[in-house]
């Protein structure tokens, strides 16, 4: 049964009795049983262009939003090496899925990131026990938010152009300047509220379901106690505090990778069943799975994305070693050579996943370019977000470390 044909919400019984995953491969195997639900009619849903919410309620009823919270709250405790390959297995039957949730990943940790331990204590056992999903309103190439303090009050107004997932979410992460400063206030706050308007007007190429549209922040009123990282209304900075932008960069190859991993798998099911060989090239083949340059092709394509998964994997396990680390023991140049790998992932696979899915219509032949078949869906997805932040970018700060030994200084991109 397809997501779509389901008359019910999906989190009412698929799992009810079943045991809770205990392991990253428990885990990894829930993923795929969402992803595969998600793919059967993933094109259908992309086509339809309606917000997400059953989605959402697959991904809570699979337990996969709290896959990252603390186990005495019921989450699955688990780290974000798993947490990166989730995502991945999630986005190869559903791009737009797999970067809901990676976006919501990053923002539960949001508190991890920034907060006081009192807080992050809070931020976790509400969003863990109440099996909440995150949206933020964070888009740096917009004007920050502006807050003004009023008495024991912070009041957050502005505009952001992108506010993925914000439609579907529970809660929403905030972050603005504080007026006549310079200082940068993050805060966590639920969505559901007068104050948050969204615009309902995003409009892609691709990744049509995240809900990536714009948001009014218009007087959302947060107590100084809730600004997150804040003791005596006084920042406390750690390096850790700007692992934000390298952890969400390896979400985006994640995603990426499991696009094109969903491309490649999608094509070879199709040439299996309905390509035909080609009976003009003097070496004729009884079926198209025989033909040299398809096999070629495939495994040409197949060849890059296990390359691209061995770094993305390698990198994964080495971020979130210090993600799971005490904050106070990250140091700068550590952050920085981590950050390079991350780039040199994201760099190398929205190359390759624009490859995979463009050439596989070369492997697949005229017929496959038909609506009905949906191959488009893979590189409409890669194409739109791998546009988030410009490739050469990357690449010139993995060429700044091999020729001049420098590390990126930390910004909103890096």
């Amino acid at each position: 049964m397809t997501l779509t044909d389901q008359t019910t919400d999906p989190s009412t019984d698929r799992w009810r009795d079943a045991a809770r995953p205990q392991t990253s491969a428990d885990w990894l195997d829930r993923a795929a049983d969402v992803s595969d639900i998600l793919a059967a009619d993933a094109v259908e849903r992309d086509r339809a262009g309606l917000a997400p919410h059953r989605e959402v309620a697959l991904l809570k009823a699979s337990g996969l939003v709290t896959l990252l919270g603390p186990v005495e709250h019921g989450g699955g405790g688990q780290t974000w090496a798993t947490a990166y390959k989730v995502i991945r297995t999630v986005a190869r039957g559903d791009g737009s899925i797999g970067q809901l949730l990676g976006y919501h990943y990053l923002w539960a940790w949001a508190a991890r990131l920034v907060a006081t331990e009192e807080q992050i204590a809070a931020v976790e056992e509400l969003y863990t026990s109440q099996n909440l999903l995150f949206g933020g309103a964070v888009n740096p190439r917009d004007s920050d938010l502006s807050i003004r303090s009023e008495g024991d009050t912070l009041v957050f107004s502005g505009r952001k152009s992108f506010s993925t997932g914000g439609v579907v979410s529970d809660l929403t992460v905030l972050e603005g300047v504080l007026e006549g400063t310079d200082t940068h206030i993050f805060a966590i706050v639920p969505t559901d509220q007068p104050g948050i308007v969204f615009g309902n007007d995003w409009d892609s190429l691709g990744q049509r379901l995240t809900e990536s549209g714009s948001v009014e922040i218009r007087d959302v009123r947060v107590d100084w106690a809730a600004a997150a990282g804040f003791v005596d209304r006084v920042f406390q900075p750690l390096t850790y505090n700007t692992l934000n932008v390298p952890t969400i960069q390896l979400v985006f190859a994640n995603f990426y990778l499991g696009i094109a991993q969903g491309a490649l798998a999608t094509a070879a099911a199709y040439t299996r069943s309905t390509t035909r060989p080609w009976p003009y090239g003097g070496d004729d083949k009884a079926r198209a799975s025989d033909e040299w340059y398809l096999l070629e092709g495939y495994g040409s394509l197949q060849s890059k994305l296990w390359a691209d998964e061995a770094l993305i994997d390698a990198v994964g396990e080495e971020i979130s070693a210090v993600l799971h680390a005490p904050r106070e023991e990250l140091t700068e140049r550590r952050r920085g050579e981590i950050a390079v790998r991350i780039a040199a992932a994201k760099a190398r696979i929205s190359d390759d996943g624009l490859e995979t899915a463009t050439k596989v219509y070369e492997l697949t032949g005229a017929r496959a370019t038909a609506n009905s078949v949906g191959l488009d869906i893979f590189w409409r997805n890669l194409r739109t977000h791998s546009l988030h932040d410009p490739a050469p970018y990357k690449r010139r700060e993995v060429g700044q470390y091999v020729l001049l030994n420098e590390i990126p200084e930390p910004t909103w991109y890096t």
